[in-house]
């Protein structure tokens, strides 16, 4: 358990066009050299974000009860009862207010599964992600990301799924993510170029507000 009662994420950007350093990024390490200072009992992260817009946000975490490797297709928005390592819990157990009660991923997780074939663990397909960090953590990056995001969730390391098995099957995993959004992405484009209406999408409102999020959780 960690004894500071709370995080807070800085994040920088990398090298962009010619600007080959990046003043925001050496002003956060600046930051992160100084703390925030000693009167205070917030944790402090930093962060290098690159300079380009994702196509695909993908998490990454453990199951504690699993033998398998289970892709999850969607992200809930209640019932999150238990506490996280600071204690903290979301308010009404809801990631966000008047959000939607699920979020899906465009990835089609029963697709990518059937995909691929691995020889030392199974791969799976699941629609319930847990209503922890990890889940709550996914349906805000669906939110915000309308639904271009992934979550993996992996065994413990033991002698049968040493960290090396694990890395070679997200690469895997990952590489058909990729595929199958790329899918998505032509046959939206094709829709839109017969003049079809193409399907809705979740228009966020920046001005929302939003509950704590723990950013550092999407670069697992």
């Amino acid at each position: 358990m960690d004894s500071q009662s709370r995080c807070v994420v800085v994040t920088g950007f990398g090298p962009f066009r010619q600007h080959l350093v990046n003043s925001s990024w050496e002003a956060v390490k600046e930051l992160s050299k100084l703390g925030l200072g000693v009167d205070t009992d917030t944790e402090l992260r930093t962060l290098q974000l690159p300079v380009d817009y994702r196509e695909l946000a993908v998490h990454v975490g453990m199951d504690t009860s699993t033998k398998a490797i289970f892709l999850e297709q969607c992200g809930k928005n209640r019932s999150y009862r238990d506490t996280d390592i600071r204690g903290f819990q979301p308010e009404g157990g809801v990631c966000l207010s008047g959000g939607p009660e699920v979020m899906h991923s465009v990835v089609n997780m029963k697709e990518v599964c059937r995909r691929v074939s691995l020889e030392d663990v199974e791969v799976a397909f699941s629609r319930d992600a847990g209503r922890y960090v990890c889940d709550y953590t996914y349906y805000l990056s669906l939110y915000l990301g309308d639904g271009h995001a992934a979550l993996i969730h992996v065994p413990p390391l033991s002698h049968r799924f040493p960290a090396s098995l694990l890395g070679k099957a997200l690469q895997a995993i990952i590489q058909e993510m990729l595929e199958d959004s790329e899918e998505v992405q032509t046959q939206k484009y094709s829709i839109q170029s017969r003049g079809t209406s193409s399907p809705q999408v979740l228009q966020t409102d920046p001005e929302r507000s939003l509950p704590h999020f723990y950013p550092s959780s999407i670069y697992l």
